[in-house]
């Protein structure tokens, strides 16, 4: 690589002086909000948690970095927007990047390279993957201080676009490409992540939808016997696997249903009343009622609550099953039902401000590894959110405004005998986050 640290650069001048340039300022980063994350992190334990669930396969004696370092660093470069392992190679000089790892930024000890980086993508195995994804629930227990009396796991998948020749990519005709479709949860009322499974491009079974939630919801009640769950889906999450998963385990739960011939015809009056207001009125109605419905697939008959909606459009009517029995309809529908919408903002915080659809490689192991990380950076600064920045105008911010705001902040890094002194900007326009997250994260 050639250096131009010696090279002056000369530029237009400004009242009669000189403007120039080089490149001698020191040790200068341009991700000073790395010091936010590795305080967070210190609190969550998340990577050290992780990294000890994976085997170590390496020979002791070529072992330069170990895996909770790996972790870190990887998932540090996700959260400030580096999202490539190629990014490795400029950033593992970076004295934050280093801070964030535990290193001293002045040392001669380098950070882990692109090919390191790829060769631990690579190697964790289907047990190592199984692990990872318990650790994903147990710190998504972990994270409150008292069990809560209910939770509510928000079920949905997102397309996944491939673009070479990686395992298990297919082609979906929904969405026209050839793709994955990762099965995502959360926990609704937090906007807590809780596990993010790759999966290949099609839609999932009941079966394979029962098993997944099977293992989450084990995990849960082995952490909270006591709690409470509530579950919540589209259509294609009402099925007989999953109906019976919820008798089995005693989960309440609000899904989608698709309309069809029975249903719609059982509906029938309602709809004819909903275009009778509207026709006397003019104005859109929505109207909804309820009765008690049992596919052939089914075991049990559910409460079916139908909306009748009618506009200047025509008629639109819709269907949920539930298990809920005495709240009023409405509620169930617009209340529960509908606050499931929330999901696809912290789908686009995990897909488009993380880049959790970065899955490239190869081998689909490595791609779930891959989508377990950029899970862990999604956990990190939801964490940040949540716990440090409540009260202030980013408590409701998406992840790129704060890493805008809060991450992507220049300081100057000098390494002293006995200290470490880190020099932000003096007009710094968040300065009054960075204290007060102090305040919150790191004052006794």
């Amino acid at each position: 690589m050639i250096e131009y640290t010696n090279q002056l650069m000369l530029f237009k001048e400004l009242s009669d002086k000189k403007v120039q340039a080089d490149f001698n300022g020191g040790q200068i980063t341009s991700d000073a909000g790395v010091l936010l994350l590795r305080e967070t992190e210190s609190k969550l334990g998340l990577c050290k948690r992780m990294a000890l669930v994976l085997r170590d396969r390496r020979h002791a004696s070529y072992v330069q970095h170990d895996f909770a370092q790996l972790l870190t660093q990887r998932v540090f470069q996700i959260i400030c927007g580096y999202e490539d392992a190629n990014d490795c190679n400029e950033l593992r000089l970076d004295p934050l990047f280093k801070l964030g790892c535990e290193k001293l930024p002045g040392s001669t000890d380098l950070l882990a390279s692109q090919p390191t980086m790829s060769r631990f993508e690579n190697a964790p195995s289907y047990t190592d993957l199984y692990r990872m994804g318990c650790g994903l629930v147990d710190a998504f227990c972990d994270s409150y201080t008292k069990p809560p009396d209910a939770i509510v796991l928000d079920i949905d998948d997102t397309d996944d676009p491939t673009y070479g020749d990686q395992q298990l990519s297919l082609f979906n005709a929904h969405y026209d490409s050839w793709c994955y479709q990762p099965l995502h949860v959360f926990e609704g009322s937090s906007g807590k992540l809780i596990s993010s499974i790759l999966r290949p491009g099609k839609r999932p079974t009941g079966q394979q939808i029962a098993s997944i939630l099977e293992h989450i919801v084990k995990r849960i009640k082995k952490h909270w016997p006591q709690v409470q769950i509530l579950l919540r889906g589209d259509s294609h999450f009402c099925c007989p696997d999953t109906l019976a998963l919820c008798e089995e385990y005693n989960i309440k739960f609000v899904l989608g249903l698709s309309g069809n011939s029975v249903l719609l015809r059982m509906a029938d009056s309602l709809m004819a009343k909903a275009r009778e207001l509207f026709e006397a009125s003019g104005e859109p109605v929505k109207i909804y009622s309820e009765f008690f419905y049992q596919a052939g697939t089914w075991d049990n008959p559910y409460r079916v609550i139908v909306k009748a909606e009618y506009n200047e459009k025509g008629a639109n009517t819709r269907f949920i099953a539930t298990n809920l029995l005495s709240a009023h309809r409405p509620f169930v529908y617009e209340n529960i039902y509908c606050a499931r919408g929330a999901m696809e903002l912290m789908i686009k915080e995990l897909k488009n401000h993380l880049f959790s659809d970065r899955t490239s490689c190869s081998s689909f192991h490595a791609n779930q590894f891959r989508l377990f990380l950029h899970s862990m950076a999604y956990i990190i600064l939801h964490a940040l959110r949540e716990k440090y920045l409540a009260g202030t105008e980013l408590a409701q911010a998406e992840f790129s405004t704060i890493r805008l705001k809060l991450i992507k902040v220049g300081a100057r890094v000098i390494q002293m005998t006995t200290k470490i002194k880190i020099h932000l900007a003096s007009g710094c326009p968040s300065k009054h986050l960075f204290y007060h997250i102090y305040l919150q994260a790191c004052s006794p």
